[in-house]
């Protein structure tokens, strides 16, 4: 049995806001921005490369998680500091790369607080 993690909900508190940072800052494709009726909508933007995407929106959920209390979603990347130059110079307060022995990290996070890495593992931390 295959289980595919495809779509992870993220609670935020301006859908316009949350657009525009995930598609415009941080590079985003949106997948889609639909209002199938009774006032809800439905945004599915997926990072470039992913097989999984993020999804926010009005009406959605049932408000019981706050905005901004995803934490620490990881973005995979080959070279964390090429990743990381867009994302800074399109605005988007991201640290500076930070080496655990092997393990490459740069953090940064979304108008409402949802926290996300972008991780590079080295050849040499890789268990063979």
């Amino acid at each position: 049995m295959q289980m595919k993690l495809e779509v992870v909900p993220l609670p935020v508190s301006d859908v316009e806001r949350s657009l525009a940072f995930y598609r415009d800052a941080v590079g985003f494709h949106l997948d889609h921005d639909v209002s199938p009726g009774n006032g809800m909508r439905v945004i599915q933007l997926t990072p470039p490369g992913s097989a999984c995407s993020v999804v926010f929106g009005v009406g959605i959920d049932d408000g019981s998680v706050p905005p901004g209390s995803v934490r620490n979603l990881h973005l995979v990347v080959d070279d964390v500091e090429a990743a990381r130059a867009p994302l800074a110079e399109r605005g988007v307060d991201v640290s500076d790369v930070v080496d655990l022995g092997g393990v490459k990290y740069a953090f940064f996070a979304d108008p409402d607080g949802n926290s996300w890495a972008l991780q590079e593992i080295s050849a040499s931390a890789q268990r063979p």
